[in-house]
């Protein structure tokens, strides 16, 4: 016999799962518990959430958050957590929200902790921009490097000797790389 497994609904996680102490996400309908991210995981996360947080307040583009669930699939639901994200302005619901964002982010922000694998990586890559998301980030804080993904299939890498720009998704926003490994 087949042991058949109980698939929960994005807000069955988030009633069960919101008040434990830990890092879950959701992937079709499954819980995945994750080893909370080291020191230099949280700074890295920490300086690009908040360059982004304080261009995206300045210019009224958006709202930046960190470890945020949003649900990009419904049937069965997957619930991923961003080390950072940002939603565009005319997204956001009016009078905030409760529970996970409904959609992918606009931008998604993932930076690769010793136990993340490089398929792992790729599989949250490509399940970001399928649902949605029209950037990601993959932050590697060890060689202190960022590749950009896209939806059209294309990716551009920066090395901690430039600088990070997207004139589509934020008009006039630059960050120098050195900023963020810092």
């Amino acid at each position: 016999m087949t042991e058949q497994r109980t698939l929960l609904t994005a807000e069955e996680f988030f009633r069960l799962y919101s008040s434990k102490d830990g890092d879950f996400e959701l992937v079709k309908g499954e819980v995945v518990e994750m080893a909370p991210p080291g020191w230099d995981h949280g700074e890295t996360a920490a300086n690009i959430a908040s360059a982004l947080r304080t261009f995206a307040r300045r210019h009224n583009l958006g709202r930046v958050v960190v470890e945020t669930g949003f649900r990009l699939t419904s049937q069965p639901d997957t619930v991923r957590g961003h080390d950072v994200a940002f939603v565009r302005r005319e997204r956001v619901p009016v009078g905030g929200m409760r529970g996970f964002f409904s959609g992918a982010p606009d931008l998604a922000v993932e930076v690769v902790s010793p136990s993340d694998t490089a398929s792992d990586m790729e599989q949250k890559v490509q399940e970001y921009l399928r649902n949605g998301t029209q950037r990601v980030w993959v932050v590697y804080p060890d060689s202190r490097r960022i590749e950009v993904y896209s939806p059209d299939g294309t990716s551009r890498g920066y090395r901690e000797d430039t600088a990070i720009q997207d004139e589509e998704l934020l008009p006039g926003f630059s960050l120098e790389l050195r900023e963020i490994f810092n």
